[in-house]
């Protein structure tokens, strides 16, 4: 079981975790041992997930899902199959911790009549600095 929070809790049954060999330093113990985890879970068919943290991650890490819909996450990071495969957990999770709340709503401001006014007062010098530099003074 992957916990997320306390509301997003994945099964193990929906994870599908398999090992590759990696690639990488490792002497010749890399070309033997299968040490690179790589994780595969879909996310339009999790029961996990409410409609709304689904339809967040789904739209905030569209690029990443494959044909079928399906996430894939890969980690060889270390040198060990057990290690690769919390590594792949792990960033499973900040992902979903990622989309767990749904963003805060922007209220609408307006500038104040002072700002306005600052806005103004700095143009109007930063215009009277650049016209001061093309004009010609006098005879030299």
């Amino acid at each position: 079981m992957l916990f997320v929070t306390a509301d997003i809790q994945i099964a193990d049954a929906e994870l599908e975790i398999a090992y590759a060999r990696s690639s990488g330093p490792g002497g010749q113990n890399v070309n033997k041992v299968n040490s690179k985890a790589v994780l595969h879970w879909n996310p339009v068919l999790s029961g996990s997930l409410s409609e709304g943290v689904r339809a967040r991650f789904l739209s905030r890490f569209y690029s990443r899902l494959n044909k079928d819909g399906a996430i894939v996450i890969m980690s060889d990071r270390f040198r060990d199959q057990g290690r690769n495969r919390e590594d792949c957990l792990d960033k499973l999770r900040l992902m979903l911790l990622e989309v767990a709340h749904p963003p805060k709503p922007r209220k609408k401001t307006r500038p104040s009549r002072t700002a306005k006014e600052k806005r103004k007062v700095r143009k109007r010098r930063h215009g009277e600095k650049k016209r001061d530099r093309s004009r010609v003074r006098g005879d030299e």
